[in-house]
């Protein structure tokens, strides 16, 4: 039945015995009453019966067949959708119907919200307790498997508790996703290389850089051309990171190419998940997808970390390194739960939004992770430094407005 845009007041009263309905003109009917439904005050919603029955008047304004009395039959032709341009929709709804709706998105709007708001706390503890790890233990790899391991046990714990679907994973689809994994261990690894070698801020304020390799890399192997909106955002993007760069009091090439690195092999793995996984299967949702990528970034990242740091984690190496092993092991557990979090409510959002919205989103994040690590180290920012920064910040803003302007066709 389709909903109704008519109610019916509690205060009428209905005869037992049958009246004569006059019909209204053929232009207009307002109230159109089914032959198959009979009104049931206990319940909202009609009862079928078995041998319908329909009612019409002994009169008609516009010279049709007089038909009087009940009759008993078949049920009339279905009456047109709409008369002179106006919906009949004849039903029984609640007078409160239409608050239903309202509430439902206001619930939607506040999940959102803390949706949104749990990005950003999970994403300012994991850039603050990560940088806490890696300023006094200098071994990005190592750090960057125990990220990896935690999600594992946080994946694995969900699949065989039943708190998120178990996949059916066919090894084609492995083979699809293996690419996508190495350029995600590449992306995290370099990230975490600058974050440890350069202030959190100045990290961000290169990856701001993300939306120019995103262009370039669309365009060499989808084919995907830019429009001139695109590629005037990106002028301010790439200004604004060269004027903080100069200005940067932790600037090294180390930590700025690290960065650098990252945001290529970051949009590597936009393009790859373009290219090669073009049909989705029913099972393998964002999140889904997300998980599989983190397990095997364990098993790929943890053989080089053994081979390239050695085991460098266990207390009594932490001790010979005069390290308080608690708050390494403490913060180096909190800083993996965080990462893995935010990425998980990532996806939840994008599932939730639009790209755009979610890429503005993105791009908020990123002011309020540079501010808040700015005061809480007290990282020495000059006023041309904050001026560069801010001026790739509105670039990166101004891209996500414009990137889905499609350009005018001959």
């Amino acid at each position: 039945m389709q909903s109704t845009a008519i109610s019916f007041s509690p205060s009428i009263s209905l005869s037992k015995k049958p009246i004569s309905v006059p019909t209204c003109s053929s232009k207009f009917n307002p109230i159109s009453l089914s032959s198959s439904l009979r009104f049931n005050p206990l319940h909202s919603s009609p009862k079928f019966l078995k041998s319908p029955i329909r009612c019409s008047s002994d009169s008609s304004a516009s010279g049709n067949p007089i038909r009087s009395g009940w009759i008993s039959g078949p049920p009339p032709p279905p009456e047109p959708e709409s008369v002179d341009g106006v919906k009949v929709r004849a039903t029984s709804v609640p007078e409160t119907a239409g608050e239903k709706p309202e509430g439902k998105a206001l619930g939607d709007t506040l999940v959102l919200g803390s949706l949104f708001g749990l990005w950003y706390l999970f994403n300012i503890y994991f850039n603050i307790y990560n940088k806490q790890v890696l300023k006094v233990y200098p071994y990005p790899v190592t750090v960057t498997v125990i990220q990896f391991a935690v999600g594992t046990a946080l994946v694995t714990f969900m699949w065989l508790f039943n708190l998120y679907k178990r996949p059916k994973i066919t090894g084609g689809q492995l083979v699809a996703i293996l690419p996508l994994a190495v350029v995600h261990v590449l992306g995290n690894l370099f990230t975490n290389m600058s974050l440890g070698k350069v202030a959190v801020s100045f990290t961000h304020t290169i990856k701001a850089m993300e939306p120019f390799f995103s262009v370039v890399l669309s365009a060499m192997f989808l084919g995907e051309m830019p429009t001139i909106w695109v590629v005037a955002s990106l002028l301010p993007i790439a200004g604004g990171v060269g004027l903080a760069s100069m200005t940067e009091a932790s600037f090294n090439w180390a930590g700025f190419w690290s960065a650098m690195a990252s945001n290529l092999t970051n949009q590597s793995r936009n393009v790859l998940s373009k290219k090669f996984m073009v049909k989705k299967e029913e099972s393998m949702d964002n999140i889904t997808l997300f998980s599989i990528i983190t397990i095997m970034s364990f098993f790929l990242l943890a053989p080089a970390a053994i081979f390239m740091e050695g085991v460098k984690f266990t207390p009594s190496f932490l001790q010979a390194a005069e390290l308080n092993v608690k708050q390494i092991y403490i913060r180096s557990l909190l800083a993996a739960l965080c990462f893995h979090a935010y990425q998980q409510v990532s996806y939840m959002i994008l599932q939730r939004v639009s790209p755009v919205t979610h890429s503005v989103g993105n791009c908020v994040k990123r002011v309020v992770v540079i501010v808040t690590s700015v005061l809480f180290f007290r990282s020495p920012v000059s006023p041309i430094n904050s001026l560069g920064t801010g001026i790739a910040l509105a670039g990166v803003f101004l891209y996500s407005r414009v990137k889905g302007i499609k350009p005018k066709t001959a």
